[in-house]
């Protein structure tokens, strides 16, 4: 997660609306993301820094949590409903002080309505780590406790596949991610949670993917789809032009007449399909550039205004 204030980094108010946020976000990663960077290494930086704050700002819960736990939230550790317990043990009049006595002397303390707690483990959870109980450590070996993370990638990395290095808790893990992997699915890494007491085998880490946003593509399911911009002359007389895809160039066929709008297909260059079933397509949706404004324009497009054939606008309403 990124160091600074997540507000700053997209360069918004702290009471900014979810879509004042939206749009910032928008802004520059369409600025800084490195599919129009290629080899910056520091727009690379800068766009995985704006992704992490969006995908914090842009939950209602994340951001009411950053908001008031602030850097701490976005620990992988971090327990929701413990801060919950938390604030409301605050709010029935928690000591001005601080806690008035020692964890290492008083393992669990009844706490009003709420019951039984044991606060060494609360705040270390709230936190992500701490003192886990020691009347739990000395039973017998037993599991540890599963974790769950949040991993965001690019969709580039889910139609291709890739390994990446993620941090947790100060660790580098490498990460498998399989092609067509879609947004909320998890990756289980063995052995990665939570550490084992008195022997016991340590719990399993769960990646949930996120895929970020991208600034040129479009996703529906498994299809894809693309702008690509034609020449006035390459939509009046076709042509065969050059179209980027995740995995290299590829020639696409335009054809004569093509107007602004037009869909064209490519067959199984969409997100591949996790079950070996048919992978989804590229469309290329046509838009038509017209060259700069100048005189010669000017005379060269009067001769076309003849060949319409009433008025193009005719039957549009709202």
């Amino acid at each position: 997660m990124p160091e600074h204030d997540l507000y700053d980094i997209l360069g918004v108010a702290r009471a900014a609306s979810a879509d004042e946020i939206k749009k910032a976000y928008r802004r520059l990663a369409k600025k800084y993301h490195p599919d129009v960077n290629p080899g910056n290494k520091a727009a690379e930086e800068k766009f995985k820094e704006v992704t992490a704050a969006f995908e914090v700002l842009s939950d209602q819960k994340k951001r009411a949590l950053y908001d008031e736990f602030g850097p701490d939230s976005l620990r992988s550790g971090f327990d929701e409903k413990k801060a919950e317990a938390y604030r409301q043990w605050k709010r029935q009049g928690a000591p001005a002080g601080g806690m008035p006595f020692d964890f290492g002397d008083y393992e669990r303390v009844h706490v009003g309505d709420f019951g039984d707690f044991d606060f060494g483990d609360l705040f270390g959870q709230i936190f992500g780590g701490g003192r886990a109980g020691r009347a739990r450590a000395r039973r017998g070996p037993t599991q540890g406790a599963n974790a769950e993370a949040e991993l965001a990638i690019d969709l580039r990395d889910a139609v291709t596949g890739a390994e990446r290095d993620v941090r947790i808790e100060g660790r580098t893990l490498r990460v498998k991610i399989p092609a067509g992997v879609s947004d909320g699915a998890q990756i289980r890494l063995a052995g990665q949670g939570g550490p084992g007491a008195n022997g016991g085998a340590a719990g399993d880490l769960y990646l949930r993917i996120r895929l970020r946003e991208h600034p040129l593509v479009r996703r529906d399911g498994r299809d894809l789809t693309l702008d690509l911009p034609v020449t006035v002359p390459e939509a009046a007389l076709g042509a065969e032009v050059t179209m980027p895809t995740f995995e290299g160039p590829v020639k696409l066929r335009v054809p004569a007449g093509a107007q602004s709008g037009t869909r064209l297909r490519l067959r199984g260059k969409g997100l591949p399909d996790l079950k070996g079933g048919a992978r989804g397509d590229l469309y290329a949706v046509v838009r038509i550039v017209l060259p700069e404004a100048s005189d010669r324009l000017q005379q060269a497009v009067q001769p076309l205004q003849p060949l319409y054939k009433g008025d193009p606008r005719a039957g549009l309403s709202l």
